[in-house]
């Protein structure tokens, strides 16, 4: 343990972790490009908030899949797609309703994803396929921490980079981008939804 075995962490291992992570990550990617779209004005206090929960959910999932083990886990992975996709579809909705009754420019604890229950339930949304493969990922390397950490980091670059990019698109798309917001949102809970019941 410590630096040495660190060191040893393998180029094959370090570049088959982060290729796991880029993956998880994309949810967390997608729902940050959402919230970059919605939060006006987006601060710097805002990228922070959701990835640093972003990227703590993805650190501890796989830490707790792997201390559940592996007859737990065969059970979660028949219902967690639906936990992602009910989730993302509430949220989303609304998001959709409070734009359709014209209230999207009230930005306010009450409908800002980057705080209170709503950041919890998104947290909760992208990151639970790193829940159900937690045992897997920690057969790749010598330490599930490890693995994890770097789970952690990855998903809170790329949710930072999505909210930047959001936010970019946000000011092209103008009015009613809660509702697109919204839209996507739901999309992205049937698409993993989809995944799982094809895969």
């Amino acid at each position: 343990m410590g630096f040495v075995q660190f060191v040893s962490y393998s180029i094959m291992d370090l570049l088959s972790v982060t290729a796991i992570a880029v993956a998880l990550a994309m949810d967390a990617f997608a729902v940050a490009i959402v919230a970059g779209l919605t939060v006006r004005p987006l601060t710097g206090r805002h990228v922070f908030r959701l990835a640093f929960h972003f990227g703590l959910f993805q650190f501890l999932m796989p830490l707790i899949g792997w201390a559940a083990g592996a007859a737990v886990q065969r059970h979660l992975a028949d219902y967690d797609h639906w936990i992602a996709l009910g989730l993302l579809s509430f949220i989303g909705g609304k998001m959709i309703w409070g734009s359709i009754r014209g209230k999207e420019h009230e930005q306010n604890a009450a409908n800002d994803p980057t705080s209170g229950w709503q950041l919890v339930v998104l947290s909760i949304a992208t990151s639970i396929d790193a829940l159900a493969v937690g045992l897997s990922l920690g057969l790749i390397g010598s330490a599930i921490f490890r693995t994890a950490l770097i789970i952690g980091f990855v998903a809170a670059f790329f949710t930072a980079l999505g909210m930047v990019l959001g936010r970019k698109i946000g000011s092209i798309w103008g009015k009613r981008v809660e509702i697109a917001g919204g839209i996507i949102l739901i999309a992205i809970g049937v698409k993993i939804a989809i995944d799982h019941l094809l895969g």
